[in-house]
């Protein structure tokens, strides 16, 4: 018999048992329940551990196993935090701007729908993209590198550092770069070191919700500027810093979440003209330069590395393009700004755990990282080439203004009167999950809007499939 087998057929022989003993009162000692159930010692302990967990006994070392006492009403009953209500909406009263937090648009990306649900609201690569084998064998090297469960530098390890700034052009190094848990701490850091709460800031509309909420946790005013296909609209970025005094723009110039928009030669320097005579800086999220499609062409250089003047603050990172785990990022900055960001990167999380950032710098070490980007690459503009003519095909009436040529997701209008939370919830009855469209803007929508991933879904059956499932809901709600 199989020891995981005996050590349940133990536990539930002994739940049956369980009666015969009053509350508190002994069981058998592990000896006798080796003798009467004829099996090992490591069973018995087992079984007692299982019962425990579930409540059920209590284990004394060296003095055996109990029943345990029963829950008491008093245990049980809930108690009084009306009193919370008050007292996290004291302030709001002289608050510049509220701090409560609205994570909606952040969990439609990061919950699982029930099983058997096809999930086009998904944030990451599907598991079978991503690189696992790579992954484990770089952690299990990293685990073996010399001191690599000491505690690293405060802004990360030199040789990671030094990777990522690579990627940023000749006037960005080391030094200029901090290791930070992931692009979404990264930002955080970044918008709290620019901003005093109550501050306007200027962002992307629509953008991403991950964004708005830190935004709005910092105390900040998010203060939307169009986008179209070619990016942010660089007049109306103009307009929006006279008009509001902001000293922040958050920005993502490639493959914008969630139109996918790539900001337009023309417009890149005049984004860091009109930041610099407004005396701002430019939160440059380069989320997913790593998910380019195999048809994209050469790639824009970040902002960062078209900047003299320290006008951008960049922000990167390696998940989107490994795994929802692999939680390694960057910010990068030059001048006074970067001890700020170091100080308040240090005080939100100390450092980024060593073992974690060893095993980032030997898969990008490896062989196995281009072979892992060419070939997430091909597959995402498979994928991206799926989604378009089933939506094309099946799904006319849904509005598909820019197919972008990297990024993970589409972007989709709905049609004029179409209420979008009603959509949403026929889709999840079709089994299909998507990404609402409105927490991407922090003022009111021109339009109801869905976001759909082909990136976290087995592949083009299981697209095809979703989109079949969205036409059924789409037949139910718009007739």
């Amino acid at each position: 018999m199989q020891e995981r087998s005996s050590v349940a057929e133990l536990a539930n022989a002994l739940k049956r048992e369980l009666d015969r003993y009053s509350p508190g009162g002994k069981l058998p000692s592990s000896r006798a329940l080796v003798e009467r159930y004829r099996v090992s010692p490591v069973t018995v302990s087992r079984a007692l551990a299982r019962l425990a967990a579930e409540g059920l006994v209590v284990t004394r070392p060296g003095a055996g196993a109990y029943r345990a006492q029963p829950p008491t009403d008093t245990a049980r009953a809930p108690g009084d935090t009306s009193w919370q209500e008050v007292t996290l909406s004291a302030d709001t009263a002289t608050e510049l701007a509220p701090r409560a937090v609205d994570a909606s648009g952040v969990l439609a990306t990061l919950a699982a729908p029930p099983p058997g649900v096809v999930e086009f609201n998904g944030g990451y690569l599907h598991s079978s993209l991503q690189p696992e084998r790579a992954m484990a064998a770089a952690l299990a090297r990293a685990g073996r590198r010399p001191g690599a469960w000491g505690r690293p530098p405060t802004e990360g390890l030199l040789e990671l550092r030094e990777w990522f700034a690579r990627g940023l052009g000749d006037s960005i190094g080391a030094a200029d770069v901090l290791i930070t848990a992931g692009g979404q701490s990264a930002l955080t850091t970044a918008l709290r070191a620019l901003a005093p709460p109550g501050a306007p800031v200027l962002v992307e509309s629509p953008t991403y919700p991950g964004m708005l909420a830190i935004a709005r946790a910092a105390g900040l005013r998010p203060v939307p500027v169009p986008v179209d296909p070619q990016g942010v609209r660089t007049e109306l970025l103009a307009a929006a810093f006279k008009a509001t005094g902001a000293r922040v723009f958050v920005c993502q110039p490639l493959f914008q979440n969630p139109t996918g928009a790539v900001l337009s030669p023309d417009r890149r320097p005049d984004v860091l003209r009109i930041a610099r005579e407004a005396g701002a800086f430019v939160v440059e999220d380069d989320f997913a330069r790593r998910m380019v499609h195999e048809d994209a062409g050469p790639l824009p250089r970040p902002l960062a590395a078209d900047d003299n003047d320290g006008v951008v603050v960049h922000v990167s990172s390696l998940t989107k393009a490994t795994s929802p785990s692999l939680r390694v990022g960057m910010l990068a900055a030059r001048g006074p700004v970067l001890e700020r960001l170091r100080a308040i990167h240090v005080v939100d999380t100390f450092f980024v755990p060593r073992p974690l950032q060893e095993a980032a710098l030997e898969l990008v070490g490896s062989p196995a990282w281009n072979r892992h980007l060419r070939t997430v690459a091909a597959e995402l503009k498979a994928r991206r080439d799926t989604m378009t003519a089933a939506l094309h095909l099946g799904l006319p009436e849904l509005s598909l203004p820019y197919i972008p040529s990297g990024g993970y997701h589409l972007w989709l209008r709905l049609p004029d009167g179409a209420d979008e939370t009603t959509l949403l919830a026929a889709a999840l009855r079709a089994g299909v999950a998507l990404a609402p469209g409105r927490p991407y803007f922090c003022a009111e929508p021109p339009a109801g809007h869905v976001r759909l991933s082909f990136a976290g879904v087995a592949g083009p059956a299981e697209i095809a499939e979703g989109v079949r499932r969205l036409r059924k809901a789409c037949d139910e709600v718009l007739g």
